[in-house]
This record gives structure tokens, sequence and C-alpha cells, in this order.
């Protein structure tokens, strides 16, 4: 049998928000794939500080001034990764790794997800050595407590964090 060549990948996420460690990742996996779809899992379980929309719109225009950002969509998805990844035509899911404590998470999804859908490849990168300390979580943390997060993210994302954590603790 032979193997099929994978030309379009989905990057799941909940990206909020989006940070440079993310968009270094989106730029090496395009040198892997023609084509990488960002999606935005819509998940109840979690409750993000940005809103669907806001975190597309702070995607988009980090993406802005990227390069190749003709072959990255972005989108976003309900329900099961898989359903979604067969749903657009791909083959590969990637993700991206940091530590050991990410890989377990990581190893189980990957396992799930060939169990529900043995045709789909999970690709992990691991993270560039300057981003590997960072986190949605790290960053909304930083900022809350006063820090700056200046280099970690994309500026529109930056921008957007401090007037929603200022709006945050105006309440």
């Amino acid at each position: 049998m032979e193997a099929q060549k994978c030309t379009l990948a989905v990057y799941p996420g909940s990206f909020d928000p989006i940070t440079n460690g993310h968009l270094d990742l989106l730029r090496r996996g395009l040198k892997l794939f023609d084509r990488i779809v960002i999606a935005v899992a819509i998940n109840p379980a979690k409750r993000p500080l940005f809103s669907l929309e806001e975190r597309l719109e702070m995607i988009k225009q980090s993406l802005e001034d990227f390069p190749f950002k003709d072959r990255v969509d972005v989108d976003v998805f309900p329900g099961l990764l898989v359903d979604y990844v067969k749903k657009v035509g791909a083959k590969a899911i990637l993700r991206g790794l940091r530590a050991v404590s990410d890989f377990e998470y990581e190893f189980q999804m990957a396992l799930m997800n060939r169990k529900l859908c043995g045709d789909v490849e999970t690709f992990f990168l691991m993270t560039g050595m300057r981003w590997i300390y960072i986190s949605s979580r790290i960053i909304k943390e930083v900022v809350m407590a006063g820090g700056s997060v200046t280099g970690l993210v994309p500026e529109p994302v930056e921008k957007k964090l401090l007037e929603k954590l200022s709006q945050e603790t105006t309440r």
C-alpha cells in the first residue's frame, strides 16, 4: 500500500489567546504541510477569557503580517476533532509539546483520535526553546498580575489582553 502525502493539517486549540509560541509552531508546520487550518475549539468545559469572536479576531490580526498567511485558514469546530478533520479533508493533526506534562495528555488524545479515526495521524512538534515556558494560561496570569508579555504574544493580542483585563479589574 502506498502512503498518501499529507498536504493539509489541522492545528486545533482554544487559542485563548494565541501566542508567539503558537505562531512559531504554525510557521514550522508549514514546512511540513502545504496548508494548515487553525481550528478554534468550542469546548463547553472550558471558561475562556475571550469570546470565540474575540479569539478569531486576534488570530486573524496576528496573521496579517505572517509569512505564508495565504496557506493558513482559520475556522471553528464544535464536537470531535476527528470529525472536523475528516470534514475538511485533512489527514493530519498538528500539535505542539512543551514538556513531559504536555506529552501525557497529548499522547492520550492522539491515541483516542486514532481509535476514532484510523486514517488521521497526529504530528507532534517540540516547541521552540524560545517559547518553551509560555502558555496561554501563563500569559493571562502574568498580565493579571501586572507583568509585561511584550514579545511573547503578537501586538494585537497584547493590546486586547490589556483592554480585557483592565475591564475585568474595574468591575
